[in-house]
Parts: C-alpha cells; structure tokens; sequence
C-alpha cells in the first residue's frame, strides 16, 4: 500500500482538520507538477479551483477536469498525479476513518473521483 500523502508529499498537502471520525487536507499544485504515489481512503473531494490532472495507479492513466466549486466521491485508492493543465490545482479532501458498512466487500478498482 501506498503512503500518505502528506508524508509523500508534505509540500503539497496539509492536515487542515482531524478527529476520530475524519481527516481534512487541503492540496495545491502548479502546472507540471508531479507527486509520487501516495494512499487515500474512502473520501469526499471539493474542488476550490478548476484543474487538469493525469491520476496514474498500476499502468493506468485517467485525465480528470474538473470545474471549481464541486464536490465528488473517491473511493478507497493508491495514485500518483501530475498537473496537465495550466492553472494551480486547489482542492480539499475529507478522508473517512470508518470502514464502509461491508467491510467485506473488495476494494473498488477505480481511479479517480466519481459523481456518486
């Protein structure tokens, strides 16, 4: 499994909240930034600024733009990213800490984020 983001790559995320229940962190970028792999669990993204990014995770590669101002599922994922596009990325993920309610259920083979 990959490692946590902020460990990976403390120069782009940061803890901006924590409880027992949730972690908050807020990520930015540049254009033709690079990040390496890193771990997120089941968790909720709200973009603050419009981007491009490629997400690479096992020799997949998913381009992703996205508008500002929306927010998106991601589930439970191990990815590195690079900014494609020409503005700063800005976004917040609210990590979940608790399991899915099946917890025997495997691990969804999606990359990225997701409207539902």
């Amino acid at each position: 499994m990959a490692k946590d983001p902020v460990e990976t790559n403390p120069e782009n995320y940061r803890v901006v909240f924590e409880n027992d229940r949730v972690r908050v962190l807020e990520y930015t970028d540049s254009p033709g930034h690079t990040t390496t792999e890193h771990h997120h669990p089941d968790s909720v993204m709200i973009t603050a600024s419009s981007f491009r990014r490629r997400l690479s995770s096992n020799g997949k590669n998913i381009d992703v733009d996205l508008p500002a101002g929306v927010a998106r599922w991601m589930p439970d994922q191990d990815h590195s990213g690079e900014n494609i596009g020409d503005t700063d990325t800005h976004t917040f993920f609210v990590e979940l800490k608790e399991a899915a309610p099946d917890s025997s259920r495997e691990r969804i083979d999606h990359l990225g984020p997701t409207e539902s």
